[in-house]
């Protein structure tokens, strides 16, 4: 697979897993909660059936009792025997039966005589008619106690618990009470009692509903936190991705670095012995050529490329195993004149202007003088490099905090933006001739004294080369 992949499948799986473990975990939760709602509201309409049969039960009592006492007895005593035929003796029951159950919710109370007959019923078009008590008749008949419900509506209204219609429907038998005992006597008939639970039953499906929606509400604000917090973890993640990409990218980099310093230090040195033989050879050959062909120019060149040659095998060992700093109290602004000193010497510097805005009471710095000066040296000669018809250059010394400044400024061409961020790497260069490690040792130097070093380009034009070296140690 390759390295890009790599990378990418490496960035991204930490992102995929975090993401599907938060929404298959508001998943679950949101399901767990809807079922634990649905049981709950199944032990509700549970609770409400059962209480709906105790109910209906008291009920029964209480209206068995008062029948007994306040109809059965003075009627049998007034009239010598019930019949409900007889409009005041209806009137009485009827009385005596609403008067029961005016506080209860009761829609309907049918009273049935031992021949399956309604006798008496709150519709007076369901009185005289027989054989509707059905199943429910015949068990209390036997002295069982029978309830039963019935909803009616379409399937997904039965489903999700609200019916159009749903009653409670009891039969329980009518008995004669023995005073003053009141121990239960022979059945005198049967009381259905139907009640109305479709109400109950929407109150339950609204409190099912607003415990989903309020579920609902706990789980978007839940998931909009854990969005947030995935969020902040993804860019977590993300920052320590690329750190240890870019960790892994420079411990690579400084992997081939090492290698190849190590095989450049190697190479240098063996080619360093004979190319010491070839210039003193040259020059020995310059003397005697001279006195016999003064304008031979042969010597002179090969001294010339054996000299640059010998250069460059010193900036690649100089690159590859750079020296240990020797720490000594030392003045920059004194480095630079040193710098100025030699340039000045040279034949070619007539055209170029050195300006210094000097501190000039600039603290004594921890270095090594030597390698300073072959840093400023370096910056120098590159400032000259890209001024090839001559300019200025400008040094500038300061202090800042606990740190003394040197800057350099060229009024050449600058620097491409898009190469600025490459003028470090090693061999990188913009010149026919050179090897691209000059601001590599540079760096190198200024880094080994605990300093920086950073190069930008002026509005104005040409390059600006800022060096901060801290006051109390190089180190």
């Amino acid at each position: 697979m390759p390295k890009t992949e790599n990378r990418i499948e490496e960035k991204v799986k930490p992102f995929r897993l975090v993401k599907y473990f938060t929404v298959t975990s508001l998943v679950f939760v949101f399901l767990g909660t809807i079922v634990l709602s649905i049981l709950n509201t199944h032990w509700a309409r549970a609770m409400l059936r059962q209480n709906s049969e105790d109910y209906a039960l008291l009920i029964v009592e209480n209206l068995n009792h008062q029948v007994f006492l306040q109809f059965v007895l003075p009627i049998a005593l007034k009239y010598g025997q019930i019949q409900l035929r007889n409009k005041e003796q209806y009137d009485r029951l009827d009385q005596v039966v609403r008067n029961t159950l005016h506080s209860f919710n009761v829609e309907t109370v049918n009273i049935y005589d031992i021949d399956n007959t309604i006798s008496y019923s709150f519709n007076p078009e369901l009185v005289g008619r027989g054989s509707m008590g059905g199943t429910g008749y015949r068990k209390a008949l036997g002295g069982e106690r029978v309830s039963r419900q019935i909803q009616q509506g379409n399937f997904v209204e039965i489903l999700l618990g609200i019916p159009r219609e749903s009653r409670m429907i009891t039969f329980a038998p009518l008995r004669a009470e023995k005073l003053p005992s009141l121990i239960s006597g022979p059945i005198l008939g049967v009381v259905e009692i139907v009640q109305d639970l479709s109400e109950e039953y929407k109150t339950i499906f609204r409190y099912q509903i607003l415990v989903i929606c309020t579920s609902a509400l706990v789980m978007l604000v839940l998931f909009i936190f854990l969005v947030f917090v995935v969020r902040r973890g993804e860019r977590i993640i993300e920052a320590r991705a690329l750190e240890r990409m870019r960790l892994k990218e420079q411990l690579s980099r400084a992997e081939h670095l090492s290698s190849l310093g190590e095989m450049a230090a190697a190479i240098s040195h063996e080619i360093r012995n004979p190319l010491g033989i070839i210039r003193s050879s040259s020059e020995l050959l310059k003397k005697k050529i001279s006195a016999v062909d003064p304008s031979n120019p042969v010597p002179d060149i090969i001294i010339e490329e054996s000299s640059r040659l010998n250069s460059i095998i010193t900036d690649f060992l100089n690159f590859a195993r750079p020296r240990t700093p020797a720490l000594i109290p030392c003045n920059v602004e004194d480095v630079v004149e040193k710098n100025l000193t030699f340039l000045s010497t040279q034949r070619e510097m007539g055209k170029y202007r050195f300006h210094k805005e000097f501190h000039g009471d600039l603290p004594e710095i921890s270095a090594d003088s030597a390698m300073l000066y072959q840093a400023f040296l370096n910056i120098l000669i590159n400032a000259i490099q890209a001024m090839p018809d001559g300019g200025r250059i400008t040094i500038k010394t300061g202090i800042n905090h606990q740190s003394v400044e040197v800057s350099f400024e060229d009024e050449g061409g600058g620097i491409p933006n898009e190469l600025l961020e490459r003028i470090w790497n090693p061999f990188f260069t913009t010149k026919e001739k050179g090897t691209g490690l000059g601001l590599g040792i540079v760096k190198k130097i200024i880094e080994m004294h605990g300093g920086r070093i950073a190069i930008q380009n002026r509005p104005e034009g040409g390059s600006y080369v800022m060096i901060t070296l801290p006051i109390e140690s190089g180190g």
